[in-house]
């Protein structure tokens, strides 16, 4: 049992459910209207079968047995070898199609069944019985209820024994045909009138559904439009709160519930934005702020190093580490500077840049600077010009580069490929390496985010800026940039608008 159970589960788990709530309302109130005709239509149909069949037994019991009795031969029992010797039955007054039949011990004798024709005396009244139609008959209880029979040659039959004057069982039947085609009637105009009403309430109940849910709708449309907004950065402006429906109904309670949310979202955007925007101020006050002093920590330590008095060696190192420190400090706040410049959406300059050109003249820098590695490059044969800043687009080059070589061994071959396409030109940067460790990944391009610090230190690494530079900048251009890392491969692409398209 609960093996089936579990089967009509799945299966009915298997149907094609309505998914929208309106479709799920809709299709429940025609559910429940279909049931309610059902259980009407069938009501309806089992009264008047239980009405139209009491009144044939009624007139059952009004014919009495005269119609059976009349089938008796005088003075001797009939057979079917010598039914055409016996009398004609006596059809007066009895209803066209009533059958009539006489048993003796549980056989029957006699049997007939008036003809729609009653005047007519050629007819045959005799009825061909079977052996299941006698064993029916025999079967009526006599002086009981009356109950339905079938017979082979007349079909349906209300039929009705009573006890003859000689010991013998008369049997009266009328036909149930009628009662039969009056249920049958009313079946069809039921199945018609209340298929109609299903029709007709469907459409009219999916109407007044949508019209009932046309405040969910609109809030539903609103909540669409915030999610299509950029809320991870910059000032966000809301679309208009969710028109409210009356407070008492379960939609006007979530449309007001939507609007109260949106607008704690709103404050909290509005809270985020205002100190975004006094974390920008300060960095970029800060690195304008911090320029002179580091630049004159550094030229101080320079000359310094320059006196030509002798210097105990351990002050002549320390001057070394304030200058290179210094300069290290410079570039980090020139970076800084940059991020803060690019936070607050400065523009950028719009010129031809000759890609072809950056890309030789950063190679032959990254040769200088990393001679232990070897570097590559696949170009194509015609200059490729881009439109932007030359110098940032140099800067990007320069940072891509530098951390090939700040984050490979030695003897790693490093190579730079340029693809042009009809919408974006590719810039692409690839090593063989170890690669960029898996969990560094996500957030390789967010600031102050370093693979290896163990590998950096002792060796000019910055304070991983250069691929948030190379990300803000990117995106400045309209372009975009992506890795992809394994041990043995890592690919950093720049894919930046062609020339036509800004």
């Amino acid at each position: 049992m609960a093996g089936a159970l579990r089967t009509v589960g799945r299966r009915l788990r298997r149907l094609p459910w309505p998914h929208t709530l309106r479709a799920r309302l809709t299709a429940g109130l025609v559910v429940l209207l279909a049931v309610s005709c059902a259980a009407v239509g069938v009501a309806a149909v089992v009264e008047l079968d239980g009405f139209l069949t009491g009144r044939l037994d009624q007139q059952l019991t009004e014919v009495g047995t005269q119609f059976p009795a009349s089938l008796e031969h005088k003075g001797q029992t009939l057979t079917d070898h010598d039914a055409d010797d016996r009398e004609r039955g006596d059809t007066r007054r009895q209803a066209p199609h009533t059958f009539g039949a006489r048993l003796v011990n549980g056989v029957v004798t006699n049997s007939g069944v008036v003809p729609a024709d009653k005047d007519d005396t050629t007819t045959d009244l005799k009825v061909p019985l079977t052996a299941r139609d006698r064993r029916e008959l025999a079967e009526v209880p006599v002086g009981g209820t009356a109950r339905t029979i079938h017979l082979s040659a007349l079909g349906k039959y209300r039929v009705l024994a009573a006890k003859g004057r000689d010991g013998d069982v008369m049997i009266t039947g009328l036909p149930l045909e009628s009662v039969d085609a009056a249920v049958h009637r009313l079946e069809t105009v039921a199945a018609i009138v209340f298929g109609a009403a299903l029709l007709i309430t469907g459409f009219a109940g999916a109407l007044w559904v949508r019209w009932s849910l046309r405040p969910l709708s609109r809030v539903a449309a609103t909540a669409t439009r915030v999610s299509e907004l950029p809320l991870a950065s910059g000032e966000v402006a809301l679309p208009p709160r969710a028109p409210e429906s009356d407070p008492r109904s379960e939609v006007g309670q979530v449309a007001g519930a939507f609007n109260r949310m949106l607008g704690h979202v709103e404050d909290a955007l509005t809270h985020r934005h205002a100190s975004e925007e006094r974390l920008r101020s300060f960095a970029a006050d800060a690195s304008h702020e911090l320029r002179t002093p580091v630049a004159s920590i550094r030229g101080h330590a320079e000359l310094a190093l320059l006196h030509p008095d002798p210097v105990p060696p351990k002050v002549t190192r320390a001057l070394e580490r304030i200058e290179a420190e210094s300069a290290r400090m410079g570039v980090m706040v020139d970076e800084m500077l940059l991020l803060a410049r690019l936070d607050a959406g400065r523009p950028l300059e719009r010129r031809p840049v000759d890609l072809t050109r950056l890309v030789l003249d950063a190679i032959a820098d990254a040769r200088a600077a990393g001679p232990d590695h070897r570097w590559a490059l696949q170009l194509p044969e015609e200059p490729v010009t881009v439109t932007g800043d030359a110098h940032r687009l140099q800067q990007v080059l320069a940072n891509l580069l530098a951390n090939a070589r700040l984050h490979t061994p030695a003897g790693t071959k490093v190579t730079v490929s340029v693809e042009t396409g009809a919408e974006a030109t590719s810039l692409v940067v690839h090593d063989d390496g170890p690669g960029v460790p898996t969990e560094v990944q996500p957030g390789v391009f967010e600031r102050f985010t370093r693979a290896d610090r163990r590998r950096t230190e002792g060796r000019g690494g910055g304070a991983g800026l250069g691929l948030s530079i190379v990300a803000a900048v990117t995106e400045a251009h309209g372009g975009s940039v992506g890795l992809e890392s394994r041990p043995g491969s890592t690919t950093f692409t720049v894919q930046l608008p062609s020339r036509g398209v800004l």
